[in-house]
């Protein structure tokens, strides 16, 4: 498993939050030293980490210049965590210089000695937040929800996905598709499961064996500020997070 990974989907509520907050705990328990690191302006990773994101030096600053990284990082009990909040909403127009591209790169290359791994929440879009963390990674993990218009846009993140292998990140790989809220009992979740199979196709990966399984806990850890596995951890998500994982340490 890459170093740095980003969770990218520029479709909503397909749970990248979730699954970045979860592999980022997950880590934290088996030992690791983990970096979450927020793109999304919705501030969502900070906030259901527990954080006062509206109070907190955060991912923007550090992108602008005016804190360093090392500042604006804060550690907690699920692991250490650069935020961000609505402030992030103006990167597009603000960072318009040369080589805006590359800013969370930069920044990283100054703390990712200190971390096993990196993970990346990125906002539900495709614009220059997204592309820096596509450049910054060493790998993606597109999540989707067992719904037909989950599946919509895909195009497009290969076309982003190419585009920044030409001429940014050459190295860059898609770690799979995972299935997020997934019901094997419903006969939408086992279409969408085929045509998930085709997509993986189309971007040279693969739909992670692991499946998300839905549940409530899902939605209500966040308000808790915690991750499901350290919220429910007996829960079926948590403990198929715990086996996503598995799956992601043993890939090649």
């Amino acid at each position: 498993m890459e170093k740095i990974i980003a969770v990218t989907n520029q479709k909503g509520g397909v749970g990248k939050t979730t699954t970045s907050l979860s592999l980022i705990n997950a880590l934290h328990m088996r030992g690791y030293r983990v970096l979450g690191v927020d793109l999304d302006p919705q501030g969502s990773l900070g906030f259901s980490a527990g954080l006062d994101i509206e109070n907190s030096e955060t991912v923007y600053e550090v992108l602008k210049g005016s804190v360093p990284i090392a500042e604006a990082i804060v550690a907690t009990d699920l692991g250490d965590m650069l935020p961000s909040n609505i402030l992030l909403s103006t990167a597009e127009l603000e960072f318009n210089a040369p080589g805006r591209e590359y800013l969370l790169k930069n920044e990283l290359t100054k703390v990712e000695r200190h971390y096993d791994y990196i993970i990346i929440d990125t906002p539900p879009a495709l614009n220059i937040l997204t592309i820096n963390a596509y450049v910054s990674s060493g790998a993606l993990i597109i999540p989707m929800a067992p719904e037909i218009l989950s599946l919509l846009g895909i195009s497009q993140i290969r076309d982003t996905i190419n585009t920044v292998r030409k001429y940014y990140n050459p190295d860059l790989r898609v770690l799979g598709i995972l299935l997020n809220k997934f019901n094997a009992r419903l006969t939408l979740n086992r279409e969408v499961l085929e045509l998930s199979s085709e997509i993986a196709q189309r971007l040279d990966t693969q739909v992670l064996e692991t499946k998300i399984r839905t549940s409530v806990v899902v939605a209500e850890a966040p308000a808790h500020g915690e991750s499901v596995l350290s919220y429910a951890p007996s829960s079926n998500p948590s403990h198929d997070f715990q086996a996503l994982l598995d799956e992601l340490l043993a890939l090649p």
